[in-house]
């Protein structure tokens, strides 16, 4: 990577899940290296949802480098996460049309509640999994997967967590790490982002923020995908023998499914 900027350079790991983040300086100049990021980075740092994109090269392995601005920021805390500008942002993602455009054109298929239950069954097959909570909740996504309604999809982040939410020196807000975005309900950024941070009773105050109001059906959807996504976290890491997240997932799913309002 220092051979690739020249000569001043160091370049040091900026951490993250892939290992293909980097924080380069020279003096008092920094910039954040992707290798391979998001193909569409450049629509996102267009709608101001990235810091800006500087520039992009291909090496002749043919990986491509990214360089964008290095800021000076911090990640939000997760009782900011109740706060209207983050509502008003997810709204700005779930609406960009140039978003889903691009993500459409290159190919990715929308998420679809009937394929992600047969990937879980695939999955709990694969692993000769015997696990009751997982059991109950495949049930109970194939017993609501019919009362679903149609929705217009958007492009998804997919990881909304509050450490993927960064506020500059100047105030901006951001959304990074976009690698597991996907065309999607928008119900499925919802569902995690009001499960996981704002109380329930402030669920259709942070929605009017939003832009939506909390109807059944919008309700209903966010818990289906929220139980989509604990299933899906638990097979992660039983994949990878991570048995405390495993045992913390199967409590936290079987929380949501006998706490659950919605209607058996």
């Amino acid at each position: 990577m220092e051979l690739f900027l020249g000569e001043g350079w160091d370049v040091l790991p900026a951490g993250g899940a892939t290992g293909e983040a980097y924080v380069a300086r020279q003096g008092d100049y920094q910039l954040f290296i992707k290798r391979n990021s998001s193909p569409f980075l450049a629509v996102l740092s267009a709608e101001g949802i990235v810091p800006k994109l500087l520039w992009t090269k291909r090496l002749e392995s043919g990986d491509v480098i990214t360089a964008q601005r290095w800021i000076q920021g911090r990640e939000l805390k997760a009782k900011e996460m109740r706060h209207a500008r983050t509502a008003k942002l997810l709204a700005n993602i779930h609406e960009s049309a140039d978003l889903l455009d691009m993500f459409t054109r290159m190919g990715n298929k929308p998420l679809i509640p009937s394929v992600m239950i047969e990937n879980m069954h695939l999955q709990v097959s694969l692993y000769c999994l015997q696990n009751e909570v997982v059991d109950r909740g495949l049930s109970e996504l194939e017993r609501l997967l019919g009362k679903l309604d149609d929705t217009k999809y958007a492009v998804c982040h997919g990881d909304i967590n509050h450490n993927n939410w960064m506020r500059d020196e100047h105030d901006n807000l951001y959304l990074i790490d976009w690698d597991g975005a996907t065309v999607a309900d928008p119900a499925l950024d919802l569902g995690l982002l009001l499960y996981t941070y704002i109380p329930e009773e402030e669920w259709e105050i942070w929605l009017h923020s939003y832009g939506e109001e909390l109807t059944d059906s919008l309700r209903l959807r966010m818990y289906w995908y929220m139980i989509a996504h604990s299933i899906s976290e638990l097979l992660w890491h039983h994949s990878r023998h991570n048995e405390e997240q495993v045992r913390s997932y199967e409590k936290n799913l079987s929380y949501l499914i006998d706490s659950s309002s919605i209607k058996r």
